[in-house]
């Protein structure tokens, strides 16, 4: 996969750098809020009582699509969840600090696209119809699944190269 050179980013209008520099930003946000409520659950309700734990045992118990039946396995054994659990939370974090601040950003949208795959094999939204406590209606491409290509357009771009801590690390190690 060919980097971007200092040329290459130049070929990009301002307007066209702000404007991938802020779709890696609020991915990142996305990624960062989601460890943030899975480390911060328990948290507390509304009426003041406590909020069970987080888990992914119920996203991977309901899943439906083709990785379902490899997750259903790894939800029965316990020790699995805990792993699985510890793992979300680690690198949803991770991912989400990568993307905003721009460091390491190529690994950290090769993870994000790692993930957000995993997240939309695991429910292929195939009805096309309205579900409960669902938003929208989806048949086959859903909000994962554009989060994902959305990823890819990062990814080919190379925005570390254009904005964020990996451009300071370069100019740095240049100079």
């Amino acid at each position: 996969m060919k980097v971007m050179t200092e040329e290459r980013r130049n070929l990009l209008s301002s307007f066209q750098q702000f404007a991938l520099i802020a779709l890696r930003t609020v991915i990142g946000w996305h990624f960062l809020y989601e460890a943030y409520y899975k480390i911060v659950a328990p948290a507390w309700s509304p009426a003041g009582g406590p909020l069970t734990p987080w888990t992914s045992a119920g996203y991977l118990k309901g899943a439906t699509g083709p990785l379902a039946r490899v997750f259903h396995w790894a939800v029965s054994s316990g020790g699995r969840l805990l792993w699985i659990d510890r793992t979300v939370k680690v690198a949803l974090l991770l991912i989400g600090l990568s993307l905003l601040l721009g460091l390491f950003t190529r690994y950290g949208a090769a993870a994000a696209l790692f993930f957000l795959s995993l997240f939309y094999l695991l429910y292929v939204p195939t009805l096309g119809v309205p579900q409960p406590n669902a938003e929208g209606t989806y048949l086959i491409v859903n909000k994962t699944l554009i989060e994902a290509f959305a990823v890819i357009v990062l990814l080919s771009f190379d925005t570390g190269r254009i904005a964020g801590l990996d451009l300071l690390l370069r100019r740095k190690h240049t100079t």
